[in-house]
């Protein structure tokens, strides 16, 4: 399996990889060049792959050789590897390059602001109101969550902004942790979701949690400390059903790390 460093250290935007393999876009090995691009698996990426709600990265290869780069449009995980695609229509690297490999790296840390906000909206809800989550999704800058919140209203969302923002300018800590699954599974609470999306059998579990706050079980990536994601507006609460409730955030300052 390749190293995969957004796992380990959100702020890798770059590191020197070799390409283990080319694969055509139905996984087979070859170098395709068909509508979707090629995939490119290396021994090691700051690629996040997507999952979670959380969209893959986006980014660059660079060859060291003659200082040729492609465009990596997305990522995904593959048979546990993640692979990267290209642009369609260009020839890609061959096996046994090597490449440095660059994130797109504001939109990449606007993600990782917008997911320790969601994380922060979430703990707000399920502390003060006992609500669980049903739903999410996150652009950069941008995202939604929805809960099972049959009360929710109008006065209740804009509490709830003030309280999400009160919480972001603690300057809460954002810890990454890996836990053996029994002693995950032993925290209260760590799964805040309806349905549990955690593979079964898994052996370990990742966990972000905001200190003094919110604890779960989470695959993405974050921002170290709460007041990086700065502040959120709420631009628009919905809903989805008589008890499924959607609340729509956007972020405000700051914009870019530096």
């Amino acid at each position: 399996m390749n190293l995969q460093l957004a796992y380990r250290d959100a702020y890798a935007r770059s590191v020197e990889g070799r390409v283990v393999a080319v694969l055509e876009a139905g996984g087979a090995s070859g170098a395709s060049t068909d509508a979707t691009g090629a995939l490119v698996v290396l021994d090691r990426t700051v690629f996040y792959p997507g999952g979670g709600g959380q969209p893959a990265d986006r980014g660059s290869l660079l060859r060291a050789a003659d200082g040729r780069s492609w465009a990596v449009v997305a990522a995904r995980k593959q048979d546990g590897e993640i692979v990267h695609q290209l642009e369609p229509g260009i020839e890609p690297p061959q096996a046994g390059d090597v490449v440095t490999v660059d994130l797109e790296w504001a939109r990449r840390y606007a993600l990782m602001r917008t997911h320790t906000a969601l994380h922060a909206l979430c703990g707000v809800v399920w502390r003060d109101y006992g609500a669980q989550v049903t739903g999410g999704n996150m652009e950069p800058g941008a995202g939604r969550m929805d809960f099972e919140f049959e009360r929710m209203s109008g006065d209740l969302v804009g509490e709830i902004e003030v309280k999400v923002n009160e919480e972001l300018g603690r300057g809460r800590e954002v810890k990454v942790n890996v836990l053996p699954r029994e002693e995950a599974f032993a925290i209260p609470d760590l799964i805040r979701t309806k349905i549990n999306l955690l593979p079964p059998g898994i052996p370990e579990v990742r966990t972000i949690e905001i200190v003094g706050l919110d604890l779960q079980a989470d695959g993405g990536t974050h921002v170290a400390n709460t007041r990086e994601v700065g502040g959120i507006k709420v631009t628009g609460y919905e809903s989805k059903g008589r008890i499924n409730k959607r609340i729509r955030i956007e972020l405000v300052q700051p914009e870019a790390a530096s």
